[in-house]
């Protein structure tokens, strides 16, 4: 078992919140709800692992957010 980060957005566009997993390639996905979401970031991140041939120990770790203030 191993847990992954995920960066979650709201799109106030579509009205769905928009996920990806920093470092796997191809893990994002959308849902309209928080619970719909999770459940197919799991599906998504499942299918990313299974797809991936190297070692897991060979993918980018997720290590953190930063906030940048700047002038608008």
């Amino acid at each position: 078992m191993r847990t992954f980060s995920a960066y979650v957005e709201w799109d106030p566009e579509t009205k769905l919140y928009v996920a990806t997993v920093p470092g796997i390639p191809g893990a994002h996905t959308q849902g309209a709800s928080l619970d719909e979401l999770q459940k197919n970031l799991k599906e998504v991140l499942e299918l990313c692992l299974e797809e991936f041939k190297g070692s897991l120990e060979d993918l980018p770790h997720f290590v953190g957010l930063q906030q940048i203030e700047v002038a608008v």
